[in-house]
C-alpha cells in the first residue's frame, strides 16, 4: 500500500463512522422574528423520556446527515420534505461515549402548524423559544467531571506503571436554558449554544 492509497482510503472515513446521529434544528419564522421549535419526547420511550430535543435519530447506511434529519422530522412530527427548507449544517456534536450528531439547519415553511402530526408514541408535544432568547440570555454552565475507570484486569503491570495509576480526568460543559418550565439542557443546548455563536 503508498501513502496515497492510505490517505484515500482515510478520507472523509472518520467523520461517517462516528456520525451515529442527525437532527433537524427547526427554525419558525413567526411575526416577532425567528424561533426554534423542540420537541418533548413521549413519556413511554426507554432512553431519555420527557426530555427536550430537536427532531432526529440514527443515520442508516447510504443518508447524509439531511436525509436522515428530513425522515426523521416525517416520522416524528408528520412534517414532510416538501415542508422543510433544508439549511447549513452546523458543527458535529460529541458525546463524551464517543457517538457524534450533526445538527442541521432547516427552516419550517408556512403552512407547517396545520401539516403538524405528531407521532405520539415518540413525541408528547412541541413549542417554540424565540431565538433572541438564547441570544439575549447567557445559559447556565455546569462543569461536570469525566472520570477513567479502568476495568478489573487492565494490565497495569505489564505497562509498568502501578494499580491505582492516577488517570487524568476530562471535563464536559452541561449548558441548561428554562424556557418556561421546559428545560432545553445537554447535547441540545450545546447545538443551540453553536447555533447562537454562529450569529
Amino acid at each position: 500500500m503508498t501513502y496515497g492509497e492510505l490517505t484515500a482510503r482515510l478520507s472523509g472515513r472518520t467523520e461517517r463512522e462516528n456520525l451515529g446521529y442527525a437532527v433537524l434544528a427547526p427554525i419558525v419564522e413567526e411575526e416577532d422574528g425567528l424561533s426554534l421549535l423542540f420537541e418533548v419526547r413521549a413519556a413511554g420511550l426507554r432512553r431519555q423520556p420527557g426530555e427536550v430535543c430537536f427532531p432526529g435519530g440514527a443515520v442508516e447506511p447510504g443518508e447524509s446527515p439531511e436525509e436522515t434529519a428530513a425522515r426523521e422530522t416525517r416520522e416524528e412530527l408528520g412534517l414532510d420534505r416538501e415542508s422543510l427548507e433544508l439549511g447549513p449544517r452546523l458543527p458535529l456534536v460529541r458525546h463524551q461515549s464517543g457517538f457524534c450528531t450533526r445538527p442541521v439547519v432547516g427552516r419550517l415553511l408556512p403552512g407547517w402548524r396545520e401539516a403538524l402530526k405528531l407521532n405520539r408514541d415518540e413525541v408528547a408535544e412541541v413549542f417554540t423559544v424565540p431565538l433572541d432568547f438564547f441570544r439575549d440570555t447567557p445559559p447556565e454552565e455546569y462543569t461536570c467531571q469525566v472520570v477513567t475507570v479502568p476495568p478489573e484486569d487492565f494490565p497495569h503491570a505489564r505497562l509498568g506503571f502501578p494499580q491505582g495509576y492516577q488517570w487524568l480526568r476530562g471535563e464536559c460543559s452541561v449548558p441548561v436554558w428554562m424556557w418556561q418550565g421546559h428545560p432545553v439542557w445537554g447535547l441540545t443546548a450545546r447545538m443551540v449554544k453553536s447555533l447562537v455563536e454562529a450569529l
